[in-house]
C-alpha cells in the first residue's frame, strides 16, 4: 500500500510527458498570494508560450460578482521545487477580459518602467532584503517566544546559533534551497535582530525580474510555512515595544553609478530621491509608520536622511562604495510588506525618468 508521501512524490516524467504549471497570482489584498493548477502537454520554459487562464475574481475582492472573470497572463517561469521535475511555478499578473490590467496589477505599469530605453541603458540591478517573523499559528506569536511572555532582550539573536536563540532554522534551510532549486536569484539568509525573525535576500537582479523574484520566493515561503503548521507575517511592526521591525531594504546601482566616477551618480540620484520622500514612503507599504520611528535602525517616516554607513538614515552609502567612488546605495525605507514592483519601479522612476 502507497503512502501518501510515496504518491505526493511520484515522479511523472516515468509515465508521462505532461507536467503540471502552478499559477500565482497577487490577490485583492496587495500581499495575498493565491495559486491553482493546470496540466500541459509538454515542458513549457518560455512565459509566451503558456495559455493565459483566469479565475473569479469576486473570491478574491478583485472583481464584483456580476462581472466576476479576472484574466490571468504568464509572465515569469520558476521550477517547482515541490512536485519537481518538469513541473513549474508560473507567476502570473492580472487583467480584465478586455485586456486591461487591474488596479491591483502593479506589475504592468512597472513593465513599462523598466522598458523604457533609459532604464534599459542603465541596466538597474536590484538586491532585496526581505525581512519577515515566523508565528505560532494558533495563537498569533513569534516562533519560540513563550505563550503571553517575552524572551530576553534583543542582543543574541542576530545571526544566533543555538536552541535558545534561533528558532524555525528548518524552515529557513528548506526555503534557501528551495529558492536555489527553483532558479530564484537568492544570495543569502540571515537570522534578524528580533527573535523568530528572520531574512532573506534576492539579487543582484535586473529590472523587473527583482519584483517576479522577490514575489515567488515569498509564494514559497508561504507554501513552505503551509507544511510546517507555522505562519509567515510581513508585517513591518508585528511586535511593539523595544522590538526591532521588519523591513526590506533595496539595494540598487545602476550601469552609471557602477562605472568611475559613479559616486557622483549616487549623490544625484539620492538627493532626487530626498526630493519626492513623501511619494516613495507612501508607496513603500502599509504600516511603515509603526517602523519608521527613528529608533531601531531606521530613521524617522517624515525625515530623510542619507549618510555612509549610517544604519540610522533613509538610505545608506557603503563604506565600499565611498572608497571605491562607484558602486550601489541602499534605500532603507520599504516595509517588509511592501509591492517589489512598485518599490523597484519607483526607484528607477526617480534616478532615472524624472526631472525635478
Amino acid at each position: 500500500m502507497s503512502l501518501l508521501s510515496d504518491l505526493i512524490n511520484l515522479n511523472l516524467s516515468d509515465t508521462t510527458e505532461k507536467v503540471i504549471a502552478e499559477y500565482i497570482w497577487i490577490g485583492g489584498s496587495g500581499m495575498d498570494l493565491r495559486s491553482k493548477a493546470r496540466t500541459l502537454p509538454g515542458p513549457v520554459s518560455d512565459p509566451s508560450k503558456l495559455p493565459k487562464w483566469n479565475y473569479d475574481g469576486s473570491s478574491t475582492g478583485q472583481a464584483p460578482g456580476e462581472d466576476s472573470e479576472v484574466i490571468i497572463y504568464p509572465q515569469a517561469i520558476f521550477r517547482d521545487p515541490f512536485r519537481r521535475g518538469n513541473n513549474i511555478l508560473v507567476i502570473c499578473d492580472t487583467y480584465t477580459p478586455a485586456g486591461e490590467p487591474i488596479p491591483t496589477n502593479k506589475r504592468h505599469d512597472a513593465a513599462k518602467v523598466f522598458s523604457h530605453p533609459d532604464v534599459v541603458a542603465e541596466e538597474t540591478w536590484y538586491g532585496i532584503e526581505q525581512e519577515y517573523t515566523l508565528l505560532q499559528k494558533d495563537i498569533q506569536w513569534p516562533l519560540g517566544w513563550p505563550v503571553g511572555g517575552f524572551p530576553g532582550p534583543q542582543g543574541p539573536y542576530y545571526c544566533g546559533v543555538g536552541a535558545d536563540k534561533a528558532f524555525g532554522r528548518d524552515i529557513v534551510d528548506a526555503h534557501y534551497k528551495a529558492c536555489l532549486y527553483a532558479g530564484i536569484n537568492i544570495s543569502g539568509i540571515n537570522g534578524e535582530v528580533m527573535p523568530g525573525q528572520w531574512e532573506f535576500q534576492v539579487g543582484p537582479s535586473v529590472g523587473i525580474s527583482a519584483g517576479d523574484e522577490v514575489w515567488a520566493a515569498r509564494y514559497i515561503l508561504e507554501r513552505i510555512t503551509e507544511i510546517a503548521g507555522v505562519v509567515v507575517s510581513f508585517d513591518p511592526k508585528p511586535i511593539q515595544g523595544d522590538w526591532n521591525g521588519a523591513g526590506a531594504h533595496t539595494n540598487y546601482s545602476t550601469k552609471s553609478m557602477r562605472n568611475d566616477g559613479g559616486y557622483e551618480v549616487i549623490k544625484t540620484a539620492i538627493e532626487k530621491l530626498g526630493k519626492r520622500h513623501k511619494e516613495h514612503i507612501a508607496a513603500y507599504g502599509e504600516g511603515n509608520e509603526r517602523r519608521l520611528t527613528g529608533r531601531h535602525e531606521t530613521a524617522d517616516i517624515n525625515t530623510f536622511l542619507w549618510g555612509v554607513a549610517n544604519r540610522g538614515a533613509s538610505v545608506r552609502v557603503g563604506r565600499d562604495t565611498e572608497k571605491a567612488g562607484k558602486g550601489y546605495f541602499e534605500d532603507r525605507r520599504p516595509a517588509s510588506n511592501m509591492d517589489p514592483y512598485v518599490v523597484t519601479s519607483m526607484i528607477a522612476d526617480t534616478t532615472i525618468l524624472w526631472k525635478p
